[in-house]
């Protein structure tokens, strides 16, 4: 091979390589510019591959993605090809594929040179992370929309349940007017200043049939005793702890015991929490 025909066989190899790496950096922007869309890709690349191989004239390119098929406008099957699998998660979903149109001269691989052959390994190799990316995307959006669904129908539920208890508090609470308070307004003129406080705890209990004692504070119930249960339901309602003493005929000292006991098991012994505030559920440090 003389000076001038080694120049241009340079030259060739030149052109050739420079079309492979013009072939990449054009699939990279095919693959950025249609993120969401495999169908583009794929027809994308069908129409960009012919004229990166060393005879774009006589060539065609298909890809075959499951049972759908990609395929530049000349596209013919014939004997001369060139494939490479698009492999993703360890399993075969297609095939891109480059024919030329007549024979031609025996190279590295039939017709293809041993580049293309790298080429088109690289382009299924780009084919695979871009499906498989876009994929990902797309379970992702499907679980989060799912996600969003569960929440929406969630809240309806929750909606829809304190819409269910309101009107059921309001239920019993119309009975609690309509039978017990003409009761209460009986009883309450034949009774002592004694009863007249048991009458008067009896009245806010039936309240808190509407607006339960524990709402929001169930490790009452849990920690502590029925008599703490009882004098903490007396202390929820603004009773000293001498109207509970005369109450329950017991000692003040008696019933400071209790308050003692209640918040050590309540967890407040040493805390600026009032507890007329915390039975509330109205809990000030």
């Amino acid at each position: 091979m003389d000076s001038d025909q080694k120049d241009s066989w340079l030259e060739r190899q030149l052109r050739e390589r420079i079309k492979e790496l013009d072939c990449l950096y054009s699939l990279v922007k095919l693959i950025e510019q249609n993120e969401d869309s495999i169908e583009k890709i794929l027809q994308g690349v069908v129409d960009l591959l012919p004229g990166s191989w060393q005879f774009p004239e006589i060539a065609s390119a298909r890809i075959v993605y499951k049972e759908r098929t990609f395929q530049s406008s000349n596209f013919k099957s014939t004997q001369w090809n060139q494939k490479a699998a698009i492999v993703i998660a360890g399993r075969q979903e297609g095939l891109v594929e480059v024919h030329y149109l007549k024979k031609m001269q025996q190279l590295d691989e039939g017709p293809f040179l041993k580049e293309e052959r790298l080429l088109i390994d690289a382009v299924s190799d780009h084919i695979a992370k871009a499906v498989e990316r876009i994929k990902t995307q797309r379970q992702l959006q499907v679980e989060r929309q799912a996600l969003q669904d569960a929440n929406a129908a969630l809240h309806d539920s929750l909606a829809q349940s304190q819409r269910e208890k309101k009107m059921i508090g309001l239920s019993i609470q119309a009975k609690i007017e309509k039978i017990i308070t003409p009761i209460f307004y009986a009883l309450q003129a034949e009774m002592d200043p004694r009863q007249l406080k048991y009458l008067d705890l009896l009245k806010k209990n039936f309240a808190d049939i509407i607006s339960p004692f524990v709402e929001g504070n169930q490790d009452v119930l849990n920690k502590l005793s029925p008599v703490e249960l009882l004098i903490s339901n007396m202390i929820k309602h603004g009773l000293s702890s001498k109207e509970i003493a005369n109450l329950r005929a017991i000692s003040p000292a008696t019933v400071n015991r209790h308050r003692e006991s209640i918040r050590n098991k309540l967890g407040l012994t040493n805390r600026k929490i009032n507890l007329v505030s915390y039975l509330n559920g109205r809990v000030e440090e």
